[in-house]
């Protein structure tokens, strides 16, 4: 029996953009070393989903929690929390006009606190890792997409999060390019990382998640394991869903 807290937790969520109830009482909870996928329409919240668990969205009722601890709307505390939580995003978000070393070191020294020497240190070890070491003086405008985004994964490792939240980061990419991000986002499950993953990749999905979300309207319509959820679907939203993804 698992006693720790859920690294996240988001209970009866709602969020409003106007007339529009894009998250609907959203419950959920991503415990440690768990790979969730949420997969479902366009407009279907995903996104918002992930925004509001660092509160890059604020959400107008419910509560969120890092760790156990309530997600506070602004302050110190929101900072020290939401440090926990990497995030990788569809545009990649590098800083345009600094290096690739320099935009990885940048939060670590400034955040963390960690020595530039350290940082630096450790920024080349991950840029390793993600196979883009040998970028790490360029600026990103110099490097492919898919460079990029292995390069702006590596960025959040820095940081040491609990977990890394991923908005639909291969949906920007050529197709060539969305294997590379995706084989490193595969090794980083491997080795026990918590991830949430907004992404259109089923085939993905089925390999690494634990368990698939599948939202439409705003609401979480099912929750399964991959395999349940792809042979077996349990609600008429969800297999229309596949149906149409499996025609093309």
């Amino acid at each position: 029996m698992n006693t720790e807290p859920p690294v996240i937790e988001l209970r009866n969520v709602n969020k409003r953009f106007g007339q529009l109830h894009v998250l609907q009482d959203i419950s959920l909870t991503v415990h440690k070393g768990e790979v969730i996928v949420i997969i479902g329409p366009s407009g279907s919240g995903k996104s918002t989903l992930c925004r509001t668990i660092n509160r890059l969205e604020t959400i107008d009722s419910g509560d969120i929690f890092i760790d156990g601890e309530r997600l506070p709307e602004e302050g110190r505390k929101l900072a020290a929390l939401r440090s926990k939580v990497g995030m990788v995003f569809q545009s990649f978000n590098l800083f345009a006009h600094m290096s690739i070393l320099d935009n990885m070191t940048l939060a670590p020294v400034d955040v963390l606190h960690i020595s530039r020497k350290a940082a630096r240190e450790e920024a080349m070890r991950l840029l390793e890792r993600v196979g883009v070491a040998d970028q790490a003086g360029k600026v990103p405008a110099q490097l492919s997409g898919g460079q990029q985004q292995r390069a702006a994964i590596a960025r959040a490792l820095a940081m040491h999060p609990e977990a890394i939240l991923f908005d639909e980061p291969t949906s920007a990419l050529d197709p060539e390019m969305i294997g590379e991000v995706l084989n490193v986002m595969t090794e980083l499950a491997r080795d026990g990382m918590t991830m949430l993953i907004v992404t259109h990749e089923m085939n993905f999905a089925r390999k690494v998640a634990d368990r698939i979300i599948f939202m439409d309207g705003g609401t979480i319509i099912e929750e399964n394991t991959p395999e349940a959820f792809f042979t077996n679907p349990q609600t008429e939203r969800a297999r229309n869903f596949l149906s149409v993804l499996g025609s093309h």
